[in-house]
């Protein structure tokens, strides 16, 4: 459970990098939904919690992007 939890926020600091927003808006909430489950005992809801958990993670590495502007009509 650590492990994943680690590895989420370091997601969302390669994610999110220099966007101060979007890094506390998802760092509070990998915290919350942490936080909101730790007292969960069943191994089944546990299992459950880290598959979504996982599948969050591949999604921000593999599906969210960071646009720039560059100029005033280039991204």
């Amino acid at each position: 459970v650590l492990k994943l939890f680690k590895l989420l926020h370091r997601t969302r600091q390669e994610v999110f990098k220099n966007d101060t927003r979007a890094l506390e808006a998802a760092r509070q909430k990998i915290n919350e939904e942490f936080k909101n489950n730790q007292d969960e005992t069943s191994e089944e809801k546990i299992n459950e919690l880290l598959k979504i958990a996982s599948d969050v993670e591949v999604i921000l590495r593999t599906s969210v992007i960071q646009a720039v502007h560059t100029d005033s009509n280039k991204i």
